[in-house]
């Protein structure tokens, strides 16, 4: 049976339950603790932005940008990670707004023929998962944009991670929650090719690229451009040792974003205020869609723990995870490869969100204290997003 939640009359009960939100530290005091922080994990850069009242309330870059010493600077050019995910997200609730893609119509729908009579390879060689692959397994024709959003589609994170590097579905889709970029591959391969007599076939770079210029965020692209290249941080893996940035050729809605923590900041003020969103999709956006019930994210196909172990606020939003704290409901998402490491979380009440950028993945061992230090005891659930993984978020 499918576990989409409504929305449970307890929840609408939070916000006149929730903490009044501490004052936010002074921009010296953040600046030492980030110092400190750096000091503490060895990181290299640390870019930070705190919004409040759906506001930039602050925006810092603290450290280097490379290994010849450069310094990282507020409109340095960071690698986002799996923020694209909220991103992508977002940019798919738009076409839901604009009704060109319903969040409960199969992705097959959307497609001007079935799945698996695609060659992916031959569209756009590494782009898209290969599809031909799903031929003997029918459930392809349930899976929907919810799903998709939700990290319920049954795929693993990445179809080249499976032992036979074949795409599979390993359970009945939207039955659970286990990571996956592939299912929003699928998503953004509907969006990309999909049916033009429905307002779809367009490209989701392009989508987002308008959705940027709208914000602002004149420095923000899911693909590469030579004009970031000026001033671009490379990153720096858990020996300290320098990589080189990884200049993304192709748009990739599991996490081929590029950025500044100048514009990424513009983005979160919008999403926590609802900028851009119907009301409605906004508040699907945040709202507890599917109980998640892991110890930890990763590895994605744990077993659940038991019902009495569970949190039992933890659920999947559209692009987002969502949880309830002392201050009310909250979401939040995180990002990272073996040389970044990035988060992002958000209070509904206070429209409080703090950002952080890295391009050192150290930097992540400090993440919980820093969010904690900036908004006060949150609820985050940062021991369910990392665990013991290593695995990339």
């Amino acid at each position: 049976m499918l576990r989409y939640a409504v929305v449970l009359s307890a929840l609408l009960c939070v916000p006149a339950l929730a903490a009044d939100p501490p004052p936010l530290p002074s921009p010296s005091i953040i600046d030492a603790h980030v110092a400190d922080a750096m000091k503490a994990t060895g990181g290299k850069g640390v870019a930070l932005a705190v919004i409040d009242n759906g506001q930039v309330a602050y925006v810092h870059a603290y450290g280097v940008r490379n290994a010849a010493g450069d310094p990282l600077q507020t409109n340095t050019v960071m690698y986002g990670a799996s923020l694209t995910k909220t991103v992508f997200a977002y940019t798919v609730l738009q076409l839901v707004d604009q009704k060109k893609i319903a969040l409960d119509t199969p992705i097959a729908d959307d497609l001007d023929k079935p799945l698996v009579d695609y060659d992916t390879n031959a569209i756009y060689p590494d782009k898209y998962g290969p599809y031909k692959d799903l031929a003997g397994d029918p459930r392809w024709k349930r899976i929907t944009p919810r799903m998709a959003l939700t990290h319920s589609t049954g795929f693993a994170n990445f179809w080249w991670i499976e032992p036979d590097q074949k795409l599979h579905i390993h359970y009945d889709p939207g039955t659970r929650y286990a990571y996956s970029g592939e299912g929003l591959i699928l998503l953004q391969f509907a969006i990309d090719q999909g049916r033009k007599d429905k307002g779809l076939g367009v490209d989701v770079g392009d989508l987002t690229n308008g959705i940027f210029h709208n914000l602002g965020m004149t420095r923000t692209s899911l693909k590469w451009r030579d004009d970031f290249r000026p001033n671009l941080a490379d990153g720096f893996n858990d020996k300290g040792e320098a990589v080189e940035h990884d200049e993304r050729s192709k748009v990739r809605a599991a996490g081929s974003m590029d950025t500044t923590i100048d514009d990424l900041s513009k983005f979160a003020a919008a999403l926590v205020k609802g900028e851009g969103l119907s009301p409605a999709s906004r508040a699907e956006m945040v709202r507890p869609q599917l109980h998640i019930g892991t110890k930890t994210q990763f590895p994605p196909f744990a077993d659940e723990l038991p019902a009495d172990q569970q949190r039992k606020d933890l659920y999947a939003g559209l692009g987002v995870v969502v949880f309830d704290g002392p201050q009310g409901h909250g979401f939040f998402k995180g990002g990272h490869d073996s040389q970044t490491a990035n988060t992002m979380v958000c209070l509904e009440r206070s429209k409080r969100c703090v950002l952080i950028l890295s391009n050192d993945v150290r930097s992540e061992a400090a993440f919980a204290d820093l969010v904690r230090f900036i908004l006060g005891d949150t609820g985050v659930p940062y021991e369910w997003e990392y665990g013991d993984y290593a695995g990339k978020s």
